[in-house]
């Protein structure tokens, strides 16, 4: 694919009014690219209010989710709470279980295994839910359930009520039973909640019924809710439009006062900026990644631990752990990267990679990585990595590689995801033949791509004085920033290069300085091995497309983030 970079095209009459109101015209260039053409628009863009949140009864199912639940309370039935092992499921299981808790009611979270039962209901994590919890009454599935029509019909069978809350595409048929998904039905508005969203407008609605109904009369519990809702909302890669938007930009907002004691100590050890609020880059890169990495090489339960606790102590003791466990994640990740990249082959339409000896849990994290890595030097291509029959694959945009997966037939034993993100289970033997048909696959949608655009878009081209410190910080208004509301995208032509210097720990990422006292100076994450290549062309001007914000780190500055870099092409 072309490495050529384009401006996206903006409404320059909508630009033109949004400047008119005040707007700086980049700034104005920047909401127009995100859907916002008038100063009415841009007035919510940049309030999110939690007044401006939906009710719970706007969510089709929910009044009988909750009366069902409400029901098993009175009667003092075991509710079980099914989740998933992921942020999302973790976090949407702690907010079911924190308001059945405040409701004396008795309950249990569980929570499947990833590598020995697989996401969401499956006959081994049905077996072990029946076998751990005889005595269950109601079920409850969060970020799960939603095709999981014949395991619900046993649980029922059993005389096992069952209410599905799910975010996912559901199949031909649906669970018979209450079921709260905004993809079954749902306004406009809350068609992109998460499994925590959908369960945050449950607990609503729960508290508020048994509030009226005289089953609680204790004060709001809506707050630590709202921010396991907007963290996890990040983490799932939600768009951040609507009733999304606000709910994590309150989460950002009132994090110190609300987070459970466990999200809070977990902020403390990740993060270096003490206790000013967090961004949704924090939720995504620091508290997400952590929360992640239990389900990843252990138990999502270790999270979960974390998220529940009460106890300022404990929370501290379980954070230590949470954290520990991200560390050695890091540790494993780096060294099967090290394994792809060197098993890459040049010029591929689609790089399959098998580690034998890796962990299935991290295969996606290194996809990714290996994806990033290939993007950053021209040559973005769908990645698959596999661990002993297991694979995750990613890939850049314009592809589809759930559409790939599809196209190499019985080698599968079973796949799904979507156009970015994908994962899979070969049949014994059939690796070469997958990787021939999977690349054949992404070759042809890659000759497509080269018909339809060849084109990587940015935002805008820039001038290194455009980006000062008063603007980038009108720039952090624009926050939270995600799938839906993209973070601004710049490139800049012919800048020659003043320093380049490996940072962090065994050089892994690259500070980067240059000519000209109007310029930020900027960091390449990941990219430490880059600095010998750049530094033998420091002569030669270059193009850099990147990110910008503001750093703390010692006198408060613009910091360009580093997205790709190329030589500038002669006329």
């Amino acid at each position: 694919m072309s490495s050529e970079w384009t401006e996206r095209e903006a409404s320059e009459s909508a630009v033109a009014r949004l400047a008119e109101a005040g707007y700086p015209r980049l700034l104005a260039r920047l909401l127009v690219l995100r859907g916002v053409e008038n100063a009415e628009d841009a007035e919510a863009y940049f309030s999110p209010a939690l007044r401006n949140l939906a009710r719970p009864s706007q969510l089709p199912g929910v009044d009988v989710a909750a009366k069902t639940i409400l029901d098993a309370v009175r009667r003092h039935a075991k509710i079980v709470v099914f989740g998933d092992y992921d942020c999302d499921g973790v976090c949407a299981t702690a907010i079911f279980v924190k308001t059945l808790s405040a409701l004396s009611c008795n309950v249990a979270p569980f929570l499947p295994e990833r590598l020995t039962e697989g996401y969401g209901m499956t006959e081994a994590s049905v077996a072990r839910l029946l076998s751990e919890h005889p005595d269950a009454g109601l079920v409850v599935t969060v970020d799960n359930g939603i095709n999981s029509v014949e395991l619900v019909a046993g649980l029922r069978s059993r005389g096992i009520d069952v209410v599905v809350t799910d975010h996912h595409l559901p199949g031909e048929t649906i669970p018979d039973c209450p079921v709260v998904n905004p993809k079954v039905a749902a306004p406009e508005a809350l068609e992109w909640l998460c499994g925590a969203g959908v369960a945050f407008m449950v607990a609503n609605e729960i508290v508020n019924r048994a509030r009226a109904e005289g089953l609680y009369d204790g004060g709001s519990i809506g707050g630590p809710m709202l921010v396991l809702a907007g963290l996890a909302t990040v983490t799932d890669t939600m768009p951040l439009k609507g009733q999304n938007r606000i709910l994590v930009s309150e989460a950002l907002k009132h994090f110190w006062r609300y987070a459970p004691n466990g999200l809070k100590e977990l902020m403390i050890r990740s993060s270096r900026t003490g206790q000013q609020s967090p961004s949704s880059r924090d939720f995504g890169f620091l508290l997400g990644p952590r929360i992640n990495a239990a389900g990843r090489l252990a138990s999502g339960m270790e999270a979960l631990k974390l998220l529940v606790s009460s106890d300022r102590e404990e929370a501290r003791e379980l954070a230590r752990g949470v954290d520990m466990r991200n560390t050695e994640r890091k540790a494993v990740e780096l060294a099967m990267t090290e394994d792809a990249i060197a098993k890459v082959v040049p010029g591929a339409p689609a790089q399959v990679i098998d580690i034998p000896d890796g962990h299935q849990g991290v295969a996606g994290i290194v996809a990714a990585r290996l994806l990033e890595k290939m993007g950053a030097s021209g040559t973005p291509v769908p990645v698959c990595v596999v661990v002993r029959g297991h694979g995750s694959a990613r890939a850049p945009e314009g592809y589809n590689v759930r559409d790939a997966l599809s196209e190499t037939g019985d080698c599968l034993v079973r796949f799904g995801g979507h156009a970015a993100a994908g994962g899979l289970s070969l049949a014994e033997g059939r690796m070469d033949e997958f990787r021939r048909r999977f690349q054949a696959a992404c070759a042809a949608q890659a000759a497509a791509l080269r018909t339809a655009c060849g084109s990587t878009m940015i935002d805008a081209w820039v001038r290194g004085r455009e980006l000062s410190l008063d603007f980038v910080e009108r720039l952090s208004n624009m926050e939270p920033f995600g799938e839906g509301n993209p973070e601004p995208v710049f490139a800049m032509r012919g800048v020659l290069l003043a320093d380049v210097r490996s940072i962090g720990a065994e050089g892994r990422h690259l500070q980067v300085t240059f000519k000209g006292v109007d310029m930020p100076r900027a960091v390449w994450w990941n990219m430490g091995e880059r600095a010998d290549e750049m530094r033998r062309n420091a002569a030669l001007p270059f193009d850099f497309m990147f990110t910008a914000a503001v750093s703390t780190y010692g006198e408060r500055h613009v910091e360009l983030r580093l997205i790709s870099v190329k030589p500038t092409q002669a006329g």
